[in-house]
């Protein structure tokens, strides 16, 4: 297991988006070198230069300045469209598939205090526990972030999936759907996890409660998240704890 947050791997589906934010970054940057050559065009004309003469740079400072306008403008349009993609998308935990039957664990309650200290917790999965004073931004992980970070974020009421490290590229993709919901300033985490057990092929917990499902059953988790999300014992607002913890 991967305990060092500097090795975490985050998947936020960056590919196509950063793509744009690097063809704009190079549209707006195209647009300050056409502003300087027009300026400089522009300082050519000297007063003993003939009519025509002056007439024909002034034109060639005004086409470059045209076009210099032209990549201002796509290139705003493009930055404004990337810093803003999905901020207009709702995930509603209640919109979410939330009416089946669920088997949920009541975990035993191990104590809530911080430390830096190496933990051993009493369970294979901890809910509960001495942790991390840092938790970590929802998200779909990729790496295995550790325990102590992990049980931090379900005292402040996050979601956590563990997922097989040789989970389907269809379930990753969901999970990562799943990822984008909130509630008030709690969020859903998908994280890979060995200590997942056999027969288990996703384990879902929240504050001192745990859910192991055979297969994957979208309703369930669904239900989970519904039913226990935004529920630990320490609540922060959302106008605080945007996207998650401090690491």
């Amino acid at each position: 297991m991967n305990h060092d947050m500097n090795h975490m791997q985050m998947n936020h589906e960056a590919g196509t988006s950063y793509l744009w934010l690097i063809v704009g970054a190079v549209l707006l940057l195209l647009s300050i070198v056409a502003y300087i050559l027009a300026s400089r065009t522009q300082g050519k004309v000297l007063s003993h230069m003939k009519k025509e003469e002056r007439a024909t740079i002034k034109k060639k400072s005004r086409s470059i300045r045209l076009a210099a306008h032209a990549l201002l403008g796509v290139s705003v349009i493009i930055l404004i469209l990337f810093f803003t993609q999905g901020a207009f998308d709702k995930y509603d935990v209640a919109d979410l598939n939330a009416n089946a039957n669920i088997e949920v664990t009541d975990d035993p309650y191990y104590g809530a205090e911080h430390t830096e200290e190496p933990i051993d917790y009493d369970m294979a999965i901890p809910t509960s526990g001495p942790h991390n004073p840092h938790d970590i931004k929802f998200g779909f992980y990729t790496d295995f972030p550790g325990y102590p970070y992990l049980v931090h974020n379900l005292e402040h009421g996050d979601i956590i999936i563990y997922y097989r490290e040789n989970a389907s590229d269809e379930l990753k993709e969901h999970l990562k759907y799943l990822t984008k919901f909130r509630e008030a300033g709690s969020g859903i985490l998908a994280v890979p996890n060995k200590d997942i057990p056999e027969g288990s092929e996703v384990v879902v917990t929240a504050w001192t409660k745990t859910m192991k499902l055979d297969t994957f059953d979208d309703a369930k988790v669904g239900t989970f998240i519904n039913r226990y999300i935004n529920q630990g014992p320490e609540k922060i607002p959302p106008s605080i704890r945007q996207g998650g913890g401090t690491m």
